[in-house]
């Protein structure tokens, strides 16, 4: 155990993690020039486009250190965005120390202090680590000084490292050995293992990533998940090079995977403890909580004949994505499909486009919205995430919606736009610091059903891309929600329906109007869109109906016979209007989840 090492990398996205990863696993020989390829271990083609990850990936790294001892290094490389904070805080539990990483022309950013934040929670070691040092914006003391000031961290031990260029990378590996503790841990004592990450092998079934803690487990002993008891068999247990590697057994201190034919990925939960059936540890290794969904939108086919491979496209997803919750759902506009829960807009995104892309659906996603909690008349509180189920606002006592706690770092000069921004999305309580000389953090307390829609991309945008944001869900708070319907032709489109605050109502009903008018085609008749809250119409468009001119042959002659032709028309389109139905396009639904400025 002396030579093992368990370690972990946090930075904020884009602080060059995976390219240090990429790096580490090159100087250890694990890859030959011909094998390697960028982000090594994100292995999703999304992951590759984006420069995120989005799965934890594991690797086990041999270092021969300078004095000639051969080290074991556990690399568990986490998550960065902040809708994946659950699996990060797992990953970091399976760890002795974590390499910190701060950009040298960027400093430290929102995530940096949040990932600090979890790491000492865990009492982890930190290394700070300044990487993208070869870049000619890099201002090397700037960054040591807000290692300093922001995160309480001494700065004269920070590693000083490009992981693009190959430098430094020596001087990482060696604080990795000398500054990490070894694990603690006997395996004499009975098996307690953590498990961190999980994925389905459609040959072999789930294959689950775990840091044994005490204890050792064989093929062939039989292991139980604690968090529901379940029991199974090892098949086979090894440790992750660039492939999996089997072992005799895993031992206390070792980081590795476990086969034993689980075929649900809802069976194995991160955070759970494996431990062996005949000699069980007394309690479960603690912080393991239920992932709960914070943002629920639907899905449904383009087609409805697509809605059987839907099914079969959901079942597979979830597989490897045990954080996806969903069920079935109906709309009348768009026919059969499921209402899913998402933990935050970067996962629905994620779930959008790898069902798009692995599965080859065509899909549509309505509105998202969070989950508000109403109190009723007779004391009874209902949660409702889908605007079908908002409560008769006659029988509403109180309703509640969920805040956050935003934390934005800028550069100052932004500050103007960035709270009239949050102003905007009903952002109170605003509290400032200055952690160095020309950047400020600014805490906000808003509502997440403002933040979920397109706030992350407008502080991009009006920061040109300076703005770190990160976010912690904190409670309930009182506000006046009211459902916004849309109406088009005089009949509720239930799709398009939303809630939203009384005060922001007229707003979206103008905004999502004049979307549907852009996208629905002309008719024979004159067609009315109306956003209703209630009885009350709060806001319209109206789409022109195709015109014929049927006065055309009369040239000259008395004003009555057009007049009569006019009215007969009119009263044709009026006739038509009874009986027509309105073809609403599916890029309609699709528009109006985009922003106005797109």
């Amino acid at each position: 155990m002396e030579q093992i090492r368990n370690f972990s990398i946090i930075a904020h996205i884009d602080h060059g993690k995976s390219t240090l990863a990429d790096r580490l696993i090159q100087q250890a020989g694990m890859v030959s020039e011909r094998q390697f390829r960028d982000q090594l271990l994100d292995t999703m083609d999304i992951e590759r486009e984006r420069g995120i990850t989005i799965k934890s990936q594991t690797i086990s790294l041999p270092y021969k250190s300078k004095s000639g001892e051969v080290f074991e290094l556990n690399l568990i490389d986490t998550p960065g965005h902040v809708d994946f904070s659950y699996e990060v805080s797992r990953a970091l539990a399976s760890c002795e120390g974590v390499l910190l990483l701060v950009d040298a022309s960027q400093g430290v950013e929102a995530q940096t202090l949040a990932n600090l934040y979890a790491a000492m929670e865990h009492d982890l070691t930190i290394i700070p680590v300044i990487n993208k040092i070869d870049l000619p914006s890099a201002d090397i003391e700037m960054a040591k000084e807000q290692i300093e000031t922001e995160l309480g961290l001494d700065s004269e031990h920070a590693v000083l490292c490009s992981a693009k260029e190959g430098l430094g990378i020596e001087d990482v590996f060696e604080a990795i050995v000398s500054r990490i503790p070894a694990p603690s841990g006997s395996p004499e004592k009975p098996l307690s293992a953590l498990i961190f990450d999980a994925h389905y092998d459609s040959f072999r079934g789930i294959i689950v990533s775990c840091r044994i803690f005490d204890g050792r487990v064989r093929q062939g002993d039989v292991i139980r998940f604690m968090s529901n008891g379940a029991t199974y068999r090892v098949e086979e247990v090894g440790v992750f090079r660039l492939t999996r590697e089997p072992r005799s057994e895993l031992r206390a201190g070792e980081v590795g995977y476990i086969i034993s034919g689980v075929k649900t990925l809802s069976d194995t939960r991160v955070g759970d403890t494996i431990t062996l059936d005949k000699n069980p540890i007394s309690k479960p290794l603690p912080g393991f909580r239920e992932v709960k969904p914070v943002v629920f939108s639907s899905i449904y086919p383009i087609s409805s004949d697509d809605y059987p491979s839907l099914v079969d496209a959901l079942e597979k997803y979830k597989l490897n994505d045990a954080a996806l919750v969903y069920e079935k759902d109906s709309s009348v506009a768009l026919g059969q499909g499921f209402r899913c829960g998402f933990l935050g807009l970067l996962h629905l995104e994620i779930v959008q486009e790898r069902l798009e892309r692995e599965f080859d659906q065509s899909i549509i996603m309505t509105v998202p919205s969070v989950q508000y909690r109403f109190t009723l008349t007779d004391g009874s509180v209902v949660v409702v995430d889908n605007p079908q189920y908002y409560p008769d606002p006659l029988r509403i006592k109180k309703s509640e919606e969920p805040f956050i706690k935003a934390s934005i770092m800028i550069p100052e000069r932004y500050m103007g736009a960035v709270m009239k921004l949050c102003m905007e999305k009903r952002g109170t309580n605003p509290r400032f610091s200055y952690p160095t000389p020309g950047r400020i953090e600014i805490l906000f307390d808003m509502p997440l059903s403002e933040v979920v829609f397109d706030f992350y991309d407008k502080l991009k945008t009006i920061t040109q891309g300076y703005g770190s944001f990160d976010y912690e869900m904190i409670d309930y708070r009182e506000g006046e929600l009211v459902k916004l319907d849309i109406l088009v032709n005089g009949e509720k489109v239930d799709a398009l329906s939303m809630l939203v605050h009384k005060e922001r109502a007229r707003e979206w009903g103008v905004q999502v109007c004049d979307r549907l008018k852009e996208e629905i085609p002309k008719h024979q008749f004159k067609i009315a869109i109306q956003g209703a809250v209630g009885g009350k119409i709060i806001s319209r468009s109206t789409i022109s109906p195709f015109r014929k001119d049927v006065t055309a042959k009369c040239y000259g002659g008395d004003i009555s016979r057009k007049r009569k032709l006019l009215e007969k028309q009119k009263a044709g389109k009026k006739r038509m209007k009874m009986v027509g139905s309105v073809m609403i396009p599916q890029s309609a639904f699709v528009a109006v989840l985009k922003t106005k400025d797109e």
